[in-house]
């Protein structure tokens, strides 16, 4: 073995300390920061924030949060407001009381639910014009009645056969914490579903009495703007969007019933806030960023539709909606997937950024699930805007989606982190102006899917 005099040896050492720290500092140039990644992940999954329901103090608290963390990177405001909170109205309907009788047995009360705008109802089965009765019997599929049911044409009875008990209680699930519209105008409709021991036979007899009320209440988004350095590419406008919204509480499982959100959508929330620190440091993007956390995408995509009308939608020349990223995907880790991929050739394009790195994006590979209209990318792309979600869940299977173990303990952050790195990286042509997506077709809205 050869022996190296102490200054030697010193020197060399320095010299591999100093190699080192250049290396991990061009890693981290690289890609964002998983600090920043990791700190906004515990901050809005942890258990203050209450599940970050729209319109509840906890939706308020994690906006302020986030504004925080605009004003932290130094982000402008949209034109016309004066905060990164882009505050509007909304309309909070509340059942105050629900009584049925079908063939004149009184329904329990948890086996009722009312979706109605009406300050009073009072039906019987000799009304006229008739109310419909729909019976939903074992061999029906229930999806095909949820546009009647949810945002009724006619007055409607529902009567629900006990195999339909999981749909049942999905549907209250989803009333629970979707009882806010945008508008005042109430739809003069309503249902009532009941889900019986066993389907009545012959003549269906009823009584139905219900009051609900309504009030106003506050939504916001929140929103920062990193102007484009091209003067002649500025007007042009990239969108990197996320809701930060989740549904509060549910039924308590083990002691538990805060409904932490931490992968929906806390992880995509997390990946805008990361991307509008990276992009600001890099500083050289020749069209102008929006960075927006929206709200009530879990009660009707309510932010997203507010925030598209005071936009033109013509100058939004891409929109990269972030939407559960917080596990690898099915394709592996360094991976996600585009929904709506066929609709416009952004995919491609980000694909052609991506050539030579470890990261990759795929097709939506559950076209199933109607995930292209079941995010906050749905109401530009209904515009024309080449808007897609980005994400790598396996919903399918995903047996934490909406449950209270929905918390960051489930997630992989390192995974987490390349992700939002790839992002980055997939966007770089659309930033400099150097790719513009083709434009997408308007389509009609899909029926919900509580």
């Amino acid at each position: 073995m050869r022996k190296f005099l102490p200054t030697v040896l010193f020197l060399l050492l320095s010299v591999l300390h100093l190699q080192a720290q250049k290396k991990a500092a061009s890693t981290a140039a690289a890609g964002v920061s998983a600090a920043t990644v990791e700190r906004v992940m515990r901050t809005l999954a942890a258990d203050n924030m209450q599940g970050r329901a729209a319109a509840k103090p906890s939706g308020l608290q994690a906006a302020q949060f986030l504004a925080a963390e605009f004003q932290r990177l130094n982000l402008q405001m949209l034109p016309g407001l004066t905060s990164y909170e882009q505050v509007f109205p909304a309309y909070e309907t509340r059942v105050a009381a629900l009584f049925v009788t079908i063939n004149n047995v009184p329904v329990a009360k948890d086996k009722a639910l009312l979706i109605s705008t009406q300050p009073h109802l009072n039906w019987t089965d000799t009304d006229e014009p008739a109310t419909r009765i729909l019976v939903v019997g074992p061999q029906d599929k229930f999806q095909q009645y949820m546009r009647d049911i949810v945002r009724p044409r006619e007055n409607t009875v529902v009567l629900l056969d006990p195999v339909h008990a999981p749909a049942f209680k999905r549907v209250a699930d989803y009333l629970s914490h979707s009882n806010i519209r945008a508008e005042k105008t109430e739809n003069p409709f309503s249902s009532v579903v009941v889900l019986t021991s066993a389907l009545p036979e012959g003549k269906v007899t009823f009584k139905v009495a219900a009051n609900t009320t309504m009030h106003p209440v506050e939504l916001r988004n929140v929103v920062g703007v990193l102007p484009g350095k091209d003067p002649a590419r500025a007007a042009e406008q990239v969108v990197f969007s996320a809701h930060y919204d989740h549904i509060g509480f549910l039924p308590a499982v083990a002691g538990d019933s805060i409904a932490n959100g931490a992968d929906d959508d806390a992880s995509g929330t997390t990946a805008v806030v990361a991307l509008a620190e990276f992009f600001k440091k890099k500083n050289n993007n020749a069209r102008t960023l929006i960075f927006v956390a929206f709200t009530a995408e879990e009660i009707g995509g309510f932010g997203s539709q507010y925030f598209s009308k005071q936009l033109d939608p013509a100058k939004i020349i891409a929109m990269f909606n972030i939407e559960m990223i917080g596990k690898p995907s099915k394709f592996g880790p360094n991976a996600a997937f585009i929904t709506g991929f066929e609709r416009s050739d952004f995919g491609p394009l980000l694909q052609a950024n991506l050539k030579g790195s470890a990261f990759h994006v795929e097709p939506d590979p559950y076209p199933e699930q109607n995930l292209f209209y079941r995010s906050d990318n749905a109401t530009l792309a209904r515009l024309g805007v080449p808007a897609h979600s980005i994400s790598t869940d396996q919903i399918p299977t995903d047996k934490l989606y909406h449950s209270v173990d929905d918390e960051i303990e489930s997630l992989n952050l390192p995974n987490m982190t390349a992700v939002i790195s790839g992002i980055a990286r997939s966007a770089t042509g659309i930033i400099s102006g150097q790719q513009t997506p083709t434009r997408i077709a308007p389509e009609a809205a899909a029926t919900p899917k509580p």
